[in-house]
């Protein structure tokens, strides 16, 4: 079964993104692998950003599950045949478990030209690292030198959490925000704003001059990457969306599709 939702599912934002991420680049790859002229090829490129993301409290359980280890082992009997050994000792539950700071690995799609291995596109696909905290000002620091550069630039981010990309323009109200910024034209970046009962476009990756852009179907790449794993085995639809929490006109929308969709229960 596909994703219930014509566009973006909301269920992926949570924990469910990281795994995601690299199947929908590989998805992403592929596709222009198949449209590319030959003298070009589409990469993989992996890098690594600050994740304090997760840097939140874990309630520890009120009973813990009780684990017991013997003090000493049984290794002889003493006089009279009575075995020497100490009682088993319960172990002290944590006060609170906390989620510790980690480089999370990161693909990013980059078109090359065949004959110099020129870098001429790069596709970042945004996670909530790549918004937030450290990993947030990592990731504008190297954009802003990738602007500094010949290349040109596409940014998808299908995640609500999180600080958008910085542009001298507000951002309209949306769900979920696609860019791309020319090499030859860096004072205009193209944006397209989505919501979430919309399909996700298809956006036109440029190339180097004379070569015509190709397109990128990113619905088509989205949803072959959600039938590939067949996320909806992993999700619980009867559940409320990862957060950010949707306004409560968006949560009738969500309840009311996945109720028609047959994968939410009825009252």
């Amino acid at each position: 079964m596909s994703s219930p939702f014509p566009g973006m599912d909301p269920y992926l934002e949570g924990d469910l993104w990281q795994e995601f991420h690299q199947t929908f680049a590989n998805e992403i790859r592929a596709r222009l692998l198949g449209s590319l002229p030959s003298h070009y090829v589409a990469l993989l490129s992996k890098y690594y950003v600050k994740d304090q993301t997760a840097v939140e409290l874990i309630d520890a359980p009120m009973r813990p599950k009780r684990e017991f280890y013997p003090d000493v082992h049984v290794l002889q009997t003493g006089r009279g045949g009575v075995a020497v050994a100490t009682a088993a000792k319960e172990v002290t539950p944590p006060t609170l478990q906390m989620r510790t700071i980690t480089d999370v690995p990161k693909l990013r799609v980059e078109i090359r030209d065949v004959a110099e291995r020129r870098l001429v596109t790069v596709i970042e696909i945004l996670s909530l690292a790549n918004k937030v905290g450290q990993g947030a000002a990592q990731y504008n620091q190297k954009r802003a030198d990738l602007l500094d550069t010949t290349v040109h630039l596409i940014e998808i981010d299908l995640l609500r959490a999180g600080a958008r990309i910085q542009l001298r323009d507000p951002h309209p109200e949306a769900d979920y925000f696609v860019y791309l910024n020319r090499a030859d034209s860096r004072w205009i970046t193209s944006l397209w704003a989505l919501n979430l009962p919309e399909r996700l476009p298809a956006i036109p990756v440029p190339l180097l001059e004379p070569d015509p852009d190709v397109v990128l179907d990113l619905q088509a790449a989205f949803t072959a990457s959600f039938d590939l794993v067949g996320y909806e085995r992993l999700i619980d639809y009867n559940a409320a969306p990862p957060a950010p929490p949707f306004s409560e006109a968006g949560m009738r929308w969500i309840d009311e599709l996945l109720k028609v969709r047959g994968v939410r229960e009825t009252t």
